[in-house]
């Protein structure tokens, strides 16, 4: 490491003293100059690929058992170890945060998702620039370095055309970008990023559009280009798909392969994967399937409509995940074909969390609507079953799938608690650096203990400086140990967790468990405290799956890692505790300060485009108005003035027919529309839309008045708003419908106005000082698991 100024310890590599001119002319020079050259690597440094699939479970692929056929990952790890105690964070943004700076998600400021964040420290969504990550530690040691597919980690008031950008991937050590920044993505049309510039697929479904498939060819022909233009430097890949999260997207071939596989139900595919388990021995002999999730019904208590719609939510499930993981495979052989897979170190991780409970108890093909607490009923769902999967269906799987998807374990996403919501399998695979071939590994291990492994391997210590900012200790510990020797030592003796107030902690194989919250129930009682949750207590080294609780024979035992809980959570910043799932997603209601703070007013232009929920004004649960500026052009007027949201829940004002309109989405469910009566003469108008709030709470109804010219044109009424967020993935857009439409009462995509544009205003009225009582469907969906 001689070549490398400071021993690698301070990043980037600092200048080299050059060496003092001794000439006026270059002939005579006496000292050669030494050219600028790159950073070097250390010697024979491996590549190094971090695959992470999200929301699937610890009992969902073939490689550990599961019912997902996934031959890249058994592949993988026939040829590689298998880690079978390797834990995650319970929700996808914190364990993103954790693998890529090696550090507990709270002490870098994901306690929750992005869209989660609040104003404490252990919650505020802000990488401190004292924890670099993994991507910023190999750069700076002459590593090439791409990112691919969701990222999920930037704070949303900063994923606008304005940055700033150093917490967006290219500002994080990923020289390239192309992928999606927030949670989840339509998968049928995408809305992505090219480094920071947005851009949209140049294909479409019917063309045989997929996003797993386009974000896969972007990381072969990357890797591909790096390989002939700098072969003398490693790389690092990281590729993190969006599947298995919802919405569930594929195409009907690859559902109908697993057609009638899961008639027999959850409860019996308990059953089968549990054996599957032992088999492979990814368990231990004795493993029992943990207790079965309250009030989620057995398969034999659901209706015939209901098992046939939980039947076809998993085989799409099914699809989607075998689809994904046949791409990872092609990423796979074009390593092989490049002849780099032997010297790369590829790890595998099958699961961000556990399978997501979030589907609740029915499943449903709008996901958006469960997350403010609106129930699909079954009957109704039944005449929808054949759009599971495709474009005009955002789904996501019953409850019931979540809980066997994550056997043997108890719970599931969000539940921190129990290893339904924090274990998933993982595979390593490193031909040159492990001689083992299917080797399992039982140590108990942790998503930041990567970046220590990874560094162990490649060669490169952890600095201790990076950009001049002076770096936190990394909380993770090297596995790389047991590479060698399945028998290696535990390298970790302590672990806590906590998500949505569940919360656990481990140490020397003992855990207690208290879980606070359900995932189906968005919207939780207020009514609950933290100091009224039921601790358990379960000995490991006896019940592998947490299967017997053993808080009334150990109290003892039970106080004293209760005490180590809180000692842990102070350490780590994960106080004060914050239950909040949805209500956090709205930032008035989350107390964050979104882009436009508390301005109340905004115009747009022409062109403007991609504006995320927290870099627009929220217009929701109050009165407003929208005030657009435009020339109708000779011809008949069509198309988009200014859209927010999309097919699954959102608002759009636009022309049809020469007629200005406007139209409330309601999560798909009902749309509201008031149109003109009659066409607009060519030339300028003012279009203008007065949505008056009723108020009385969030979720409320209102009345929208279209006007032109200052005169009233159609009123009509909009009996209920979202109250929380209108969507994930889509955005607002001015002169056009990107993504999904509002309405049908105008195509996909190609919507844009057939006029000109000149301003769109969005006016806020003061907000309401009235309760904000939302219930949201949350007392059916309680009583309908009665």
């Amino acid at each position: 490491m001689t070549e490398f100024a400071a021993g690698r310890h301070i990043l980037p590599r600092p200048d080299v003293r050059r060496p003092l001119t001794t000439a006026m002319d270059v002939h005579d020079q006496e000292t050669a100059f030494t050219p600028v050259g790159p950073v070097p690597p250390p010697a024979g440094a491996p590549n190094v690929v971090l695959v992470l699939i999200d929301d699937l479970g610890f009992g969902t692929s073939s490689a550990f058992g599961g019912p997902c056929e996934m031959p890249a990952a058994e592949q993988l790890a026939d040829h590689g170890l298998r880690y079978t105690r390797f834990h995650v964070t319970a929700l996808c943004s914190p364990t993103r945060q954790a693998l890529l700076t090696g550090r507990n998600h709270h002490s870098v400021g994901m306690g929750g998702t992005t869209e989660m964040t609040t104003a404490a420290p252990g919650y505020n969504g802000f990488r401190p620039r004292s924890a670099a990550t993994l991507a910023q530690t190999l750069q700076g040691n002459g590593y090439s370095t791409a990112a691919f597919g969701k990222w999920h980690q930037t704070p949303p008031r900063e994923i606008s055309p304005v940055g700033p950008f150093d917490r967006w991937p290219t500002g994080e050590g990923f020289d390239t970008f192309y992928g999606f920044m927030g949670a989840e993505m339509n998968h049928w049309y995408p809305l992505l990023y090219q480094g920071t510039t947005p851009v949209e697929p140049d294909r479409r479904p019917e063309d045989g559009y997929h996003l797993s498939e386009d974000l896969v060819d972007h990381a072969i022909d990357w890797v591909r280009t790096q390989r002939t233009l700098t072969p003398d430097r490693p790389f690092f890949t990281y590729l993190a798909l969006g599947a298995a999260h919802a919405p569930l997207h594929v195409s009907p071939e690859w559902q109908e392969k697993y057609r009638g596989r899961f008639d027999h139900g959850w409860d019996r595919q308990r059953e089968v994967t549990l054996e599957r388990q032992k088999e492979l021995g990814v368990v231990r002999p004795e493993t029992e399937l943990a207790p079965w999730a309250a009030d989620v019904p057995h398969w034999d208590e659901l209706t015939d409509n209901q098992r046939r719609l939980s039947a076809r939510f998993m085989e799409t499930f099914a699809g989607f995940t075998e689809h994904a993981d046949v791409q990872v495979g092609r990423f796979v052989d074009a390593l092989e074909e490049l002849g780099e897979l032997d010297d790369t170190l590829f790890l595998y991780i099958l699961g961000d969390n556990g399978a997501s409970g979030e589907g609740g108890l029915e499943g449903t093909i709008v996901e958006h609507r469960l997350g403010h607490g609106v129930v699909d009923d079954p009957d109704e769902m039944i005449d929808h079953i054949d759009e599971i999967g495709g474009p005009l269906s955002y789904p996501i799987a019953p409850a019931g799938w979540a809980l066997a998807l994550n056997t043997p374990y108890q719970w599931t996403k969000q539940v921190a608690s129990h290893f339904g919501g924090t274990r998933d399998g993982m595979i390593l695979h490193w031909p040159r650096g492990v001689s083992e071939r299917g080797g399992l590994r039982h140590q108990f291990s942790h998503v930041i203990d990567v970046l220590p492994t990874i560094l162990d391997c490649v060669g490169i210590p952890a600095p201790f400086s990076v950009d001049g900012v002076p770096q936190q200790p990394i909380e993770g510990t090297s596995m790389r140990q047991t590479l060698a020797d399945p028998d290696a030592p535990e390298h970790r003796r302590t672990q806590y967790f906590e998500m949505c107030g569940n919360r656990g902690i481990y140490h020397d194989g003992w855990m207690a468990v208290t879980r606070h919250g359900i995932p189906w129930e968005m919207v939780p009682d207020n009514d609950r405290r933290f100091t009224d949750d039921v601790w358990e207590l379960y000995d490991l080294s006896k019940d592998w799956s947490q299967a017997h609780d053993l808080a009334a024979e150990h109290p003892e035992k039970l106080r004293r890692l209760q005490d180590l809980f809180l000692i842990e959570a102070a350490k780590y910043q994960v106080f004060p505790l914050d239950d909040r799932v949805t209500e956090r997603e709205n930032p008035a209601m989350a107390g964050r300060i979104d882009l436009l703070g508390d301005r109340a007013s905004v115009t747009y232009r022409a062109g403007m485009r991609r504006f995320t929920e927290e870099t627009t004004l929220n217009v929701k649960n109050r009165s407003h108005s929208i005030t657009a500026d435009v020339d109708l052009p000779e011809t008949t007027a069509e198309g988009v003035i200014i859209a927010q949201g999309g097919r699954f829940g959102g608002w759009t004002l636009y022309f049809t027919e020469g007629r200005p309109a406007y139209a409330y989405n309601y999560f798909g469910m009902n749309l509201y529309t008031v149109r003109g009566g009659e066409p607009l003469v060519p030339g300028r108008h003012e279009v203008r839309l007065v949505f008056d709030y009723d108020g009385g709470g969030l979720g409320r109804g209102g009345t929208a008045v279209l006007l032109v010219d200052g005169e009233k044109h159609a009123t009509g009424r909009v009996a209920q708003t979202i109250p929380y967020y209108f969507s994930f993935d889509e955005t607002l857009d001015v002169g056009v419908d990107l993504s999904t439409p509002v309405s049908d009462d105008y195509p996909v995509l190609d919507n844009e106005f057939t006029g000109t544009i000149h301003t769109v205003r969005i006016d806020l009225d003061a907000p309401s000082a009235e309760p904000s009582e939302f219930d949201g469907g949350l007392h059916r969906r309680v009583m309908g698991a009665q």
